[in-house]
């Protein structure tokens, strides 16, 4: 029996010129070296007791080795299980006490916080110079000859996404997942082995890790691996691209910058935005400026990618364009599998060989949200116009986006509540020209002594331990009281709509 996604790898590199990272944090690596270490750091993996199923926890900075390790997890049969590198200790524990890994893997300054969590035995490190315990294992290892077999249905991941009731729900992907929706970008964005994609993205998230990275290795081009975004650094490397992937926040810093010309990337074949909603605005004006149109697409932490603009044919401001081959999407009165008419709004839901196998220890999420038919209900609110173009409209849910990474209000607000001072918060998304969606937390004060010294200072101060940077709040506003209905639900909508100006 084969090991699906790997050997679909290897036969994907066979394509290529045998190089797969140029320039950027990886200069120069060939296929052959690359698969080498991931075979080395398969052995260290076997070594530790990781056997198929296992999950294998990661938070480390972004580099060819962390790349490396998701592919010696695939080999071993492992389960990888990226983590966001702004996570502080607390936001860990929550993970590796319901994933509960065989091996966590962290950068070696962190190795105190390792020993903490999840102790000294099960603990490797990793950084992004080539340091830490994985490489000198890796380094003294043998590599691993043989893969571990599995099948299509088998876990390769899991993704934590947040949930409806702000606790982090694990998206079980599977090879087959993963595998069917890259060989489908491959082929509907016409990537090649001539294609070179300057990655700018982090790798512990779908984005650039199982779009970018998975479409790269199986059609056998090269990237230019980039720590992160730097507008120097990318204007710097386009000249040696072909393709790029990237948030919207990618796009609107280049246009800021009057570097970026029709001629600087007259050589480009395509730009691709995601993780968040591209402004129409945007669209126009990289339009304006270069000449090309961003292709836009949508997807999911749970799906991958559902739908896609054409790369030949009408790419549409404002819309994520058609379903991809082999996907099915609907619009659905809430609560039902009613199928509504084209152009009205409703929930969409997907269906298709990308969509994951469930939650993580949630039998009961899984089947609210996993119906028996196959469809799943993202809980986005979209419309499907007469031309079968999908254009998402909101959320049913309160989940911000805030440059590509998900933040879930409930986790700010319950930190929020407990503060001296503080009656009660309500935290919301509104647009910004840069992240697409910033929070703001909405506080009102109980009218102690406690609550004379409340200020925005203080609210963010006391979050910034507590919370990754991307979750915490860009403007805190304080009210005498949070509107409600007649249920005595807070309406965020109005909040929403009060504080949309705040970033224009």
């Amino acid at each position: 029996m084969s090991n699906v996604l790997f050997d679909a790898i290897v036969a994907g590199r066979e394509h290529g010129n045998g190089e797969l990272f140029i320039g950027g944090a990886g200069a120069d690596t060939d296929d052959q070296a690359f698969l080498d270490l991931s075979a080395r750091m398969a052995a260290v993996l076997l070594d530790r007791g990781v056997d198929p199923g296992d999950r294998v926890a990661v938070q480390v900075s972004k580099s060819i080795e962390a790349l490396a390790l998701y592919i010696a997890c695939i080999r071993t049969g492992a389960v990888f299980l990226p983590l966001n590198t702004a996570y502080t200790e607390s936001e860990l524990r929550y993970f590796i006490g319901d994933a509960s890994p065989r091996v966590l893997v962290l950068d070696p300054q962190k190795r105190d916080m390792g020993e903490r969590l999840i102790g000294p035995s099960q603990l490797l490190t990793l950084d992004a110079g080539r340091g830490g315990s994985l490489m000198d294992r890796a380094s003294a290892s043998e590599a691993l000859l043989d893969t571990v077999p599995r099948e299509g249905s088998d876990l390769a991941a899991i993704l934590y996404t947040s949930g409806t009731t702000g606790r982090s729900k694990g998206a079980m992907l599977t090879h087959s997942n993963l595998l069917s929706n890259a060989r489908t970008l491959v082929s509907c964005w016409q990537f090649s082995s001539s294609d070179v994609l300057l990655h700018a993205l982090p790798i512990f998230h779908t984005h650039g890790l199982f779009v970018a990275c998975n479409v790269m290795l199986l059609c056998g081009g090269r990237m230019i691996f980039q720590p992160g975004f730097s507008t120097d650094a990318v204007l710097e490397a386009l000249p040696s691209a072909t393709t790029m992937m990237g948030v919207p926040t990618f796009y609107t810093r280049l246009l800021a910058d009057k570097r970026f010309t029709r001629d600087s990337v007259s050589h480009m074949r395509l730009f691709i935005s995601g993780s968040a909603p591209l402004l129409a605005d945007t669209h126009r004006e990289f339009e304006a400026r270069t000449g090309q149109r961003i292709l836009e697409r949508y997807g999911m932490t749970e799906t991958n990618m559902n739908t896609s603009n054409p790369v030949d044919g009408d790419r549409i401001a404002g819309t994520v364009g058609l379903a991809l081959p082999g996907v099915e999407v609907r619009v659905c009165k809430p609560e039902t599998t009613t199928p509504l008419p084209a152009g009205e709004v409703g929930i969409l839901h997907v269906r298709g060989p990308n969509v994951f196998a469930g939650y993580w220890q949630m039998p009961e999420k899984t089947r609210e949200e996993l119906l028996e038919d196959g469809f799943f209900i993202t809980g986005d609110l979209a419309t499907i116009d007469e031309r079968q173009y999908v254009t998402i409209v909101g959320r049913s849910k309160d989940l911000i986006i805030s440059g590509g990474y998900n933040i879930y209000p409930k986790e700010l607000e319950l930190l929020i509540d407990e503060l001296p001072g503080v009656t009660e918060s309500a935290v919301v998304g509104v647009p910004h020209p840069d992240f697409g969606e910033a929070v703001v937390a909405v506080v009102v004060r109980d009218g102690s002594a406690a609550a004379d010294e409340l200020n925005a200072e203080n609210v963010i101060s006391a979050l910034a331990d507590r919370l990754a940077r991307f979750k915490q709040p860009k403007k805190v506003e304080f009210v005498s009281e949070l509107p409600r209905n007649t249920m005595g639900k807070v309406q965020k909508n109005l909040l929403r709509d009060t504080l949309s100006d705040s970033f224009v």
